[in-house]
């Protein structure tokens, strides 16, 4: 699970990643959109203009303008957009169709020109027609002189005839199952399969088949299109499982492959999440409760890491009894929305200050006595989230339960989603028990096809980049993925904390990803990079 890599968002600091683009789209206020019944949903805009085609058999991508952004934002004005037509259903390919949006930036130069990089920023659920400009604003000419840059928004989301369940609340963190101050569940139960209905009731069954495989299925019809025999790629967070289903699908059409921050795919869902989130977060915080404690004269959230640590269980326990409301915002903030800022904000390392910070202002928020610094940070944090015309405000949380409940089966009785909770509350407070919650996925469709295999061996051809303190997909994620690939992966692990390994500090692992880009060479062995210099 992860926050956008992009550049603009939520007022905080321009850079690669900012954090928590995801988790506050509630306090927008927009007005949701429901889709139609049928596949089609909300159209996306059509590419305008004619710059040439590419065709393989009968996939065709026409190139021109993209879609607009958000008021006051801008692409690249060498970014070029099309949209490819597929099935929605590949066991029945002359039936309903849908389309993916499809994004190119040509930056390959003739003569070293290796192929393409297909892109994938995670989410789940997350679009990424803007990855191109955004990854190559990052890369050395050494990996862009070999390939063009192409993004896509996945089945389903954003311009790719989004989906809409037309949620009451389109939030994806107002997915999140945190249970009551008590511990109960109760509520969450009820939430869980008012979503799942509601789901069923707006789009139907078709939403089955808005799942990994099918969007895997979907990449080969943009590599036919684009006339490649074979892509390289690279996805992140949730695009490593996603990259680990293409390469077991269509191994003999995956070329380099770079998975970062990653998802075991043994887990696929509810066991990735009830598994590895509380644990991520335990071993993440620290690095946070550091930069608290190092500001303990003005913060006064303690002086060392378990002293923070009590001070946030606490603030978060005051705020599941009594939220506090924000200044300027349409929602109050209470533990659960705490937790799920921290969690964004610990996503990257340029954020922790901010974090620091927003615990202060959240706790002098809950004694009625916050300052001008505590109303700046928090005005930062809880900025309204620009949209752009023509995608439904809750179409990223439909498309996370899409892809979360339809890629496996979940558990369905809610007596065993009770203990677990309990049980997982104990073991890792940080999270109170919501990994191992009751998710909407409980009351689900059975999903249109099996979990895909993950096939172990093949080419050596897949670089695994993992964070040792990644509380959005912990180092053990890396590892039970590089496990399943077997010989066919190599793995870098660095001491760093985040979600990001590529241009975070580690000169080592930036080598042996630009190195394997450029040449194709994987480290012999295992790499375990020490060398992080915080930016």
């Amino acid at each position: 699970m992860t926050t956008a890599r992009s550049s603009t968002q939520h007022g905080f600091p321009r850079g690669r990643r900012i954090a928590a683009a995801l988790l506050v789209s509630a306090l927008a206020g927009s007005t949701l959109v429901a889709c139609n019944a049928d596949a089609k949903g909300s159209q996306p805009p059509k590419a305008s203009g004619k710059s040439g085609g590419e065709t393989a058999g009968d996939a065709k991508i026409t190139w021109g303008k993209c879609p607009p952004l958000a008021e006051g934002r801008t692409r690249d004005p060498h970014l070029a957009c099309g949209t490819l037509e597929v099935p929605l259903d590949y066991r029945n390919p002359d039936g309903m169709k849908i389309d993916v949006a499809v994004s190119r930036l040509s930056t390959a130069r003739p003569g070293k020109r290796h192929g393409v990089l297909l892109l994938n920023p995670g989410g789940p659920a997350l679009g990424g027609l803007g990855m191109p400009e955004t990854m190559a604003s990052t890369l050395p000419k050494s990996v862009l002189d070999r390939y063009d840059l192409i993004g896509f928004d996945p089945r389903g989301v954003e311009h790719s005839t989004p989906q809409s369940c037309g949620l009451q609340d389109p939030s994806v963190s107002g997915l999140f199952p945190y249970p009551a101050a008590d511990g109960s569940i109760t509520k969450n139960v009820a939430l869980a399969k008012a979503d799942a209905e509601q789901c069923a009731d707006t789009v139907g069954k078709n939403l089955r088949y808005y799942n990994t495989a099918n969007t895997a299925r979907d990449m080969d019809r943009i590599r036919q299109a684009l006339g490649e025999k074979k892509i390289s790629y690279w996805g992140q967070s949730y695009g490593t499982y996603l990259g680990a289903v293409y390469r077991s699908l269509f191994q003999n059409h995956t070329d380099r492959m770079i998975l970062e921050g990653n998802v075991d795919p043994t887990k696929v869902w509810a066991n990735q999440v009830a598994d590895t989130w509380g644990k991520g977060m335990a071993d993440r915080f620290p690095d946070a409760a550091r930069v608290a404690a190092a500001q303990a004269d003005t913060l006064k959230l303690g002086t060392n890491v378990a002293q923070v640590t009590r001070a946030y269980l606490t603030l978060a326990d005051r705020l599941d009894r009594t939220p506090a409301a924000i200044p300027g915002a349409s929602v109050s903030l209470d533990g659960a929305l705490l937790r799920n800022m921290t969690y964004a904000l610990l996503q990257h390392n340029n954020t922790l200050p901010v974090l620091a910070r927003f615990w202060k202002a959240a706790d002098n928020l809950t004694h009625g006595s916050t300052t001008a610094a505590d109303t700046a940070v928090l005005k930062e944090v809880f900025a309204d989230t620009p949209t752009a015309p023509g995608i439904p405000a809750d179409n990223q949380a439909t498309m996370f339960m899409a892809l979360t409940c339809g890629d496996a089966e979940w558990p369905h009785d809610v007596d065993g989603y009770a203990v677990r909770t309990t049980a997982n509350r104990e073991k890792w407070p940080l999270t109170a028990g919501m990994p191992a919650n009751i998710w909407a996925c409980a009351y689900w469709d059975k999903p249109a096809e099996a979990t895909v295999k993950i096939v172990k061996g093949g080419p050596r051809n897949t670089l695994i980049l993992q964070n040792r303190r990644d509380n959005a997909t912990p180092w053990e994620g890396g590892v039970g993925l590089h496990k399943s690939l077997g010989d066919g992966s190599a793995f870098v692990g660095v001491d760093n904390g985040g979600h990001y390994v590529h241009g975070e500090g580690s000169a080592c692992a930036d080598k042996a990803t630009v190195g394997f880009l450029t040449t194709g060479h994987l480290p012999d062995e295992d790499v375990y990079c020490t060398d992080v210099t915080q930016k």
